[in-house]
């Protein structure tokens, strides 16, 4: 399904009577016949070239790697040539949903709402931002003057520093000249990220929002994401993790950790058809599990592999959890807490 230009979307959608694009009707079949795959215009966080990776480290399948790497590259081509607006580096989205955290509530100022806890009010101003987006047929230039909805999100561009180190080693792998100009894009992403996204007050990596890059100041899990990164120094690494993450009034609750600390008037432990606004994440205990082992805090990674435990053994394979009394929220049988045996692994190396 990518295109041309290297464009991959969001979601695939496989079956369905709506046309792939706005001209799809005048090609073939009449549209009421057409079930046919097509794509949404919005981008996931990019994490391809680390799972490229893994499955290399995993199966040594160089022939799969060899066919994979030249489909990223233009992927990567794509995302810096369409989604670096301000020409720094970092990457914008247009949308709540390309984060993969769909109502953090650092979004909230932008969506323009105000009150703590999201209703219908907040659901339609969420709409009203997809609308807007479709009425100029996702041109992204024009999304960008129009300044509706425009973050640079934390995790989406630490993820996307990490994906570029991974993007230069299977180019190291697969002997590719480009593999020093992915290490350096992603040295000059992490610098930016320093310069416009922390905030040496409070001792958090903040969201930003439009061409004046607005810190979006919420205490949400993201704040201490980019300390994976090696460009962040240990002095930062470790006061985010002390004032933080093992804060009792904020990130090391029963079950740690929250999406949303719990001294944040937005913060909801419950379950609730507005995503990533409290509950504890299985993914996010893999994320900062690696974070606390890189940063030497060798006991509390540890607990966070036993929290991820406690919870599966308490409540089952859940999508997210309550991270006061463990009870299981959303789908069930739900794979990211399988990444448990992901960590497990990583304790027993």
């Amino acid at each position: 399904m990518q295109k041309r230009n290297g464009f991959i979307g969001h979601m695939v959608f496989w079956e369905s009577l709506l046309p792939k694009d706005k001209w799809n009707i005048l090609e073939g079949p009449p549209v009421w016949r057409q079930i046919r795959p097509h794509m949404s215009f919005l981008i996931q966080p990019p994490l391809i070239a680390q799972a490229l990776m893994r499955i290399y480290k995993e199966s040594n399948d160089e022939k799969f790697l060899m066919e994979m790497l030249p489909k990223i590259k233009k992927y990567y081509h794509w995302v810096a040539a369409n989604r670096d607006f301000d020409g720094d580096g970092l990457l914008s989205i247009i949308s709540n949903f390309e984060s993969g955290l769909d109502h953090k509530p650092s979004f909230d100022e932008v969506v323009g709402y105000r009150d703590a806890k999201p209703t219908d009010k907040y659901f339609w101003k969420i709409i009203w931002i997809q609308f807007r987006n479709f009425t100029k047929w996702y041109k992204l230039r024009k999304i960008y003057r129009a300044n509706v909805f425009v973050v640079k999100e934390t995790l989406f561009n630490t993820m996307y520093v990490q994906d570029l180190r991974a993007l230069a080693d299977v180019c190291r792998v697969a002997k590719d000249k480009d593999a020093e100009k992915y290490e350096e894009l992603a040295h000059k992403v992490a610098t930016r990220i320093i310069e416009l996204m922390y905030d040496e007050e409070t001792a958090a990596f903040y969201d930003v929002c439009g061409p004046e890059n607005k810190k979006l100041k919420v205490l949400t899990f993201t704040i201490g994401i980019p300390i994976i990164m090696k460009e962040i120094s240990k002095k930062i690494a470790h006061e985010i993790l002390e004032r933080h993450f093992l804060n009792e009034e904020e990130f090391n609750l029963t079950y740690p950790i929250p999406s949303v600390a719990k001294s944040e008037p937005s913060f909801d432990p419950h379950d609730s058809r507005f995503l990533w606004r409290g509950p504890t994440w299985p993914v996010i205990n893999w994320f900062l599990y690696r974070s606390f082992k890189a940063n030497g805090f060798e006991t509390h990674a540890r607990s966070l592999l036993q929290a991820m435990k406690d919870l599966i053994e308490k409540s089952g394979f859940r999508e997210f959890y309550n991270p006061f009394n463990g009870k299981g929220y959303g789908a069930k049988d739900f794979t990211w807490s399988g990444l448990v045996v992901d960590m497990m692994e990583s304790e027993e190396r």
